[in-house]
């Protein structure tokens, strides 16, 4: 097992769900951790039950990851020592509505396609330069089940889920032989507020999804990354595709 006590850890979309809990694993293992998102009332929150619970520094940073110039102002001027940061968690990311493409709204292709891909992309493309400088480094993304297959009425959101699994396994490419490992954690169906966001704060709508099932806690995800980020560091972990135990695909799962 690598120590990751002391380390920099950039969470994204750190206010909840995964993030949240990525953000409590590292902490918990002696991280120093920034936590980045929209909601700066709840990352505030987050940063001080943190450091109150492990002792840790964390930094809470406002960050809507969908904009390249906020991107490349709040992750560019980070104070010493937190711009160097060691292990990035690209977690950002939403899906909005399940409709047939051709009746799909257009504002939710592009919130998910700028927050899904192209902050995926501005947020490592202003990291990784340090870390590629320094000689060491891990990129973990969060994919999805979606990225692997398609699913009925959901073609964009696994088109943005497929993007996350090409740029990993290319950026694994990219940096061969600096030293730097590219991780991606792919779960399927996880209790987060992934469905209430999905259907536009329809809550009744969004408990269906979870009706009969146990789903994967964020915690259960987050203990996943944790793993990823701990192996030693001769050890990549290309690719982890969790689900639960009474999921089988995209589209198929037994409900009681």
């Amino acid at each position: 097992m690598n120590s990751i006590a002391g380390h920099v850890v950039l969470v994204t979309g750190a206010s909840s769900g995964i993030g949240a809990a990525s953000a409590r694993a590292f902490a918990a293992a002696g991280a120093r951790v920034i936590v980045a998102a929209r909601r700066v009332d709840q990352i505030r929150s987050i940063a001080t039950d943190l450091h109150a619970e492990f002792g840790v520094d964390v930094l809470p940073l406002e960050l809507d990851v969908r904009f390249s110039a906020q991107v490349a102002d709040v992750l560019g001027n980070l104070p010493q020592p937190w711009a160097a940061i060691n292990i990035l968690l690209n977690n950002a990311g939403l899906s909005r509505g399940l409709d047939k493409l051709h009746e799909g709204d257009l504002q939710d292709w592009d919130e998910m396609i700028d927050a899904n891909l192209k902050g995926l992309l501005y947020v490592t493309r202003t990291i990784l330069p340090g870390m590629v400088a320094r000689g060491r480094g891990h990129v973990i993304n969060i994919g999805s089940i979606a990225g692997h297959d398609v699913y009925p009425n959901g073609a964009v959101y696994c088109a943005t889920k497929h993007a996350v699994d090409a740029i990993t396994r290319g950026l694994r490419m990219d940096l061969l032989g600096q030293q730097i490992r590219v991780s991606s954690v792919d779960p399927g169906m996880v209790e987060t507020e992934f469905s209430l966001v999905r259907f536009h704060g329809d809550a009744e709508r969004a408990a269906k999804v979870y009706q009969g099932i146990q789903p994967l806690t964020a915690d259960d995800v987050a203990d996943a990354v944790l793993w990823c980020a701990t192996r030693p560091p001769h050890v990549n972990i290309q690719d982890i595709v969790m689900l639960p135990t009474a999921q089988a695909s995209t589209t198929m799962a037994y409900r009681k």
